[in-house]
């Protein structure tokens, strides 16, 4: 069984910063990408950003200059550092992992229980 656990979120006024992260654990026994996803009340979940296995980052084009993904593998652990917060933010982030946790099976999609951020203006 895999669980992800995210911390970090929480109010922050706009301009401000957090820094999510997103720690894996259980029975895992390779991750290749991860990423953050985002969603705010009445609309769809979107990617805000993704890194692959090896450290190559993508952003939503709303965030880019300001958030920063980042990925620990000895830990199992995948960052977002939001910077120049704007209302906009807010939403619940939800940790994206895809996992694999045997060696016959392909990699599958596990998700964090989510965090809410909220930036007031």
């Amino acid at each position: 069984q895999v669980q992800l656990v995210e911390s970090g979120g929480g109010l922050v006024q706009a301009g401000g910063s957090l820094r999510l992260s997103c720690a894996a654990s259980g029975s895992i026994l390779s991750i290749n990408a991860m990423g953050w996803y985002r969603q705010a009340p009445g609309k769809q979940r979107e990617l805000v950003a993704a890194i692959t296995f090896g450290g190559t980052p993508n952003y939503e084009d709303s965030v880019k200059g300001r958030f920063t993904i980042s990925r620990d593998d000895a830990k199992n652990t995948v960052f977002l550092q939001m910077n120049t917060l704007k209302p906009e933010d807010t939403a619940v982030y939800y940790c994206n992992a895809k996992i694999r946790t045997r060696w016959t099976a392909p990699f599958s999609d596990y998700w964090g229980q989510g965090t809410q951020v909220t930036v007031s203006s």
